[in-house]
């Protein structure tokens, strides 16, 4: 009886992988909790940051544990995670992990090794005010989404201005609100971009005719997916006159941020965790 539970146990510990292997270096949406377009805006987000700071940062969504590595505590796994793809710069230990479990209903910012401890105070704070409590809403993606800018703004920036948690830099009331509308102004043109395309057509004049009012309708050809960019193209027409035209346009493809490879990072197991 004893060595055949052994054999069970042992023939689960075989089967399962210590952890899974990354198919992006920015979103890894295993579990698929993500719309393609917020995967496509967290891919930019954090692509953005490594280029600007050299700081990795990584989304990552599982389904559940089980299959991977049987470590006794989800803080275990995901130190085990990180060290095993070696998020962040190997010199700086800089990198973050956004690890969320659906079906254990469990998740955790991971920091690396080169973060203090005052780092898992504003980690703890980004989950309990944005992301758990869009979770027990069933809001995942906007959870995440919300969550992940929040550690780039407050975590993964400050870190690299040299500045301590909650710290902010010193800057006037009209400063700060200039720049928050230019951010604002910046973000609403963004997600408004197709719709200022059409609208542009209709005061643009026909290349034939010369009348105004040209008509525009976005049609995605081949969806983008995480190993090709996807094709589209723009219908222009003239309702005065016969003219048309097709404007072809590339979808940037999923996990754009590249296979590639981690710099070889670890974590000490500092971070914050959360369950819902």
């Amino acid at each position: 009886m004893i060595s055949a539970l052994i054999l069970l146990l042992w023939a689960g510990i075989a089967t399962a992988e210590p952890f899974p292997e990354y198919q992006s270096l920015t979103v890894n949406d295993f579990a698929d909790l993500l719309p393609a377009e917020v995967e496509q805006r967290l891919d930019q987000k954090l692509a953005d940051l490594r280029a600007r700071t050299g700081i990795e940062a990584t989304v990552v969504t599982l389904v559940s544990q089980d299959a991977y590595d049987p470590a006794p505590s989800l803080e275990t796994f995901a130190t085990r995670l990180f060290n095993g793809w070696g998020i962040g710069d190997p010199t700086r230990s800089d990198g973050i992990m956004i690890l969320v479990i659906s079906a254990d209903r469990a998740m955790r910012i991971e920091l690396g090794a080169g973060y203090n401890p005052e780092y898992d105070i504003p980690a703890q704070d980004i989950i309990n005010r944005i992301m758990l409590p869009a979770f027990r809403d069933g809001r995942m993606s906007e959870g995440i989404e919300g969550g992940t800018d929040a550690v780039i703004s407050e975590i993964a920036e400050r870190y690299a201005d040299g500045l301590p948690p909650g710290s902010v830099p010193k800057t006037s009331k009209g400063d700060a609100s200039f720049v928050a509308l230019i951010a604002m102004g910046l973000a609403a043109l963004l997600a408004m971009r197709n719709r200022i395309w059409r609208a542009m057509g209709r005061v643009t004049p026909c290349p034939s005719c010369g009348r105004r009012g040209i008509t525009r309708n976005r049609v995605i050809d081949t969806p983008a997916d995480r190993t090709s960019a996807g094709r589209g193209h723009w219908d222009e027409s003239c309702p005065n006159c016969d003219w048309t035209r097709t404007k072809p346009f590339t979808i940037q493809r999923k996990g754009s941020g590249g296979r590639g490879s981690f710099g070889g990072g670890r974590s000490s197991g500092g971070g914050a965790s959360g369950r819902w």
